[in-house]
């Protein structure tokens, strides 16, 4: 009876310390928090930084420990770098782009998963676009950076009233591109406009699909796509004096002329806010929706607008701001 009830007792003490240390983060303060981030990039360094920045004034400094690693744009990696977090026991993961969130949803169902630079959440997680109400459910939820595709569409009318034809440039293996470019499509072409879809592979061939793209459209339309961001210098270099529309400020700022965008930064803090709420018990991540950026600025290229000669005042008397002011 004695070694029976000592059994119990044996058992019942790491029971309480198992649960002691799956909870550790909760009963003393202290955090860890794993980063996962697709690539280096302007506008995802300033949403991660964003999160951290978020994360320290909300829960302290001393508080919270990141592991923060980035995949250098390689899905694989991302898979690895969310292996390694989960091993690790960390007690959330931000996943900093699409393919980041995909490994970090495919990695774990208990470690709570905020993504952030998420153009939709729907397609990145193979659920129904048309149903989705903002709630993923489980351990998932974050940020998107989607700026509303038909005012970006009718920024480009108004921007090129001449153009006729418009060439959607993108990869063809990010879903989110994807939908945009599908948005944007049936915008432009309900308004009478021809449009051309330009997929690209991969870093390999986005020269060769850039340049096809300039010469065989008025304007190109680049949607917020992470391999064209890593390539938007390339592709500026190809593209001759035909403009491009941009998704986003890092784009534009390689080889646009104008674009509909956000505060990464601004994002990233509302995710951390997020993640603080999460870990210290005072929000349910299951029943957080995905929240949206609140304001999105109207933003012109000077040095690529100068070499087309368009007209920087009329952009400044429409509401566009200078990139970098």
């Amino acid at each position: 009876m004695k070694k029976i009830l000592s059994f119990v007792i044996v058992a019942a003490m790491l029971l309480t310390g198992a649960v002691l240390f799956a909870s550790c983060g909760e009963t003393d303060g202290t955090y860890t928090v794993g980063i996962c981030q697709l690539m280096p990039h302007p506008a995802l360094d300033a949403a991660t930084q964003g999160f951290m920045d978020a994360l320290k004034a909300e829960l302290g400094e001393e508080n919270v420990t990141f592991l923060n690693e980035n995949a250098g744009n390689e899905a694989t990696v991302c898979t690895t770098i969310i292996t390694n977090l989960v091993n690790k026991k960390v007690d959330l993961i931000m996943a900093n782009a699409t393919p980041a969130l995909t490994a970090a949803v495919n990695g774990t169902d208990v470690i709570p998963v905020l993504g952030t630079s998420i153009t939709e959440y729907a397609t990145a997680l193979g659920l129904d676009p048309d149903t989705f109400t903002g709630l993923v459910g489980g351990n998932v939820s974050g940020t998107s950076d989607l700026a509303p595709l038909e005012t970006q569409a009718q920024m480009i009318l108004d921007l090129f009233p001449e153009a006729e034809t418009v060439a959607m440039l993108y990869c063809m293996g990010e879903a989110n591109s994807g939908y945009q470019v599908k948005v944007v499509t049936e915008y432009l072409e309900k308004n009478g406009i021809t449009v051309i879809k330009k997929a690209f592979t991969d870093t390999n061939d986005v020269s060769v699909v850039a340049a096809s793209a300039a010469a065989e459209a008025d304007v190109i339309y680049i949607p917020t796509d992470n391999t064209a961001a890593g390539c938007a210098t390339t592709i500026g270099g190809v593209i001759g004096d035909t403009p491009v529309f941009a998704g986003e400020e890092g784009i534009c700022s390689g080889c646009g002329v104008a674009t509909l965008t956000i505060s990464y930064y601004d994002l990233g803090v509302t995710t951390g806010k997020m993640a603080a709420k999460i870990l210290t018990g005072k929000a349910d991540i299951s029943e957080m929706k995905v929240q949206y950026a609140d304001n999105f600025t109207k933003k012109y290229n000077a040095e690529r607008c100068e070499e087309l000669g368009i007209d920087i005042q009329a952009l400044k008397d429409a509401g566009y701001v200078a990139i970098g002011e």
